[in-house]
């Protein structure tokens, strides 16, 4: 497959659609230098994206929260991603959603005089893991942890908190892994690299909470469908020393959608029935 350069197609950019080729930007653009941008990742199925506005609406969260605001309305950033799919023939596909401080006036840390930059870019994009969805995931143990929401705007899908997600998942994956589990910064067990991370014992679910990470949008329909079942959801710190006493584990996420976990570490779990389930009922709400 060609490089996300270098393909054909067309990339919504600040209210147009251009060619995949054209969508560029300057080599002096705030947020290469100093990681002044925000992102979503969505899903279409069946030309559908699912729950579209709530992702829109948190990429305004998200921007608000690094100190900027994006020129266009949730309206029009819903309407941007129905024509990106639509010009593309895209029926099924990933969407990616991003907006930037772009080169202006400023070039240091500051930048309140330089542009806001939307694009909104969709391609074919299958299972994350790769056929880890059935007989599930190899998690590694990353020496990185979450930090303190004193630190970061921990809320915000913002790109520079993914700095340290990808040296754990080029770490995991130099071990044979397809992931890595962080800690927080307390050592309390927080979530994979760009997905959130729930357990199951005794028939009941665990999951940390998301108190200096991301509360994503499929870790929430997740919990709904949990609850739908009547299956009872614990929020809550975990401490490390119980992952040996849990029977399975998912990780959930726009890519990811509902991924069984098969190992984190030294520990071991099942694809059990409730994972296997959630998964498969997961895949059928998308497609509602």
């Amino acid at each position: 497959m060609a490089g996300y350069d270098d393909r054909d197609g067309k990339i919504w950019m600040d209210g147009a659609l251009i060619d995949w080729r054209e969508a560029n930007v300057h080599i002096l653009t705030h947020a290469l230098h100093y990681a002044s941008s925000v992102f979503e990742g969505e899903r279409a199925y069946g030309g559908k994206i699912f729950r579209s506005r709530e992702h829109s609406e948190r990429l305004h969260y998200s921007a608000s929260q690094l100190d900027f605001e994006i020129p266009f309305s949730v309206d029009e950033i819903e309407a941007a991603k129905t024509d990106v799919l639509r010009a593309n023939s895209y029926s099924d596909a990933y969407v990616r959603a991003v907006a930037w401080r772009a080169a202006g006036e400023d070039m240091g840390v500051a930048s309140s005089r330089n542009p806001v930059r939307l694009a909104i870019a969709a391609w074919e994009w299958g299972a994350y893991y790769g056929d880890a969805k059935m007989k599930g995931a190899k998690l590694d143990i990353s020496k990185w942890k979450r930090p303190s929401p004193e630190t970061i705007p921990c809320h915000a899908k913002a790109a520079g908190l993914y700095m340290i997600c990808t040296l754990s998942k080029h770490a995991a994956e130099a071990k044979g892994c397809s992931d890595a589990m962080m800690f927080d910064y307390r050592g309390y067990v927080a979530e994979a690299t760009g997905a959130n991370i729930f357990f199951v014992k005794d028939g009941e679910v665990h999951t940390p909470k998301p108190d200096c990470f991301l509360n994503g949008i499929t870790r929430q329909t997740v919990i709904g469908m949990l609850e739908a079942r009547q299956v009872k959801v614990h929020e809550r710190h975990i401490m490390p020393e119980e992952l040996e006493g849990f029977e399975q584990c998912w990780l959930t996420g726009t890519a990811a959608e509902v991924t069984p976990v098969g190992q984190i570490g030294d520990y071991s779990f099942e694809v059990g029935r409730l994972t296997r389930e959630i998964a498969e009922s997961y895949e059928k709400l998308v497609r509602e």
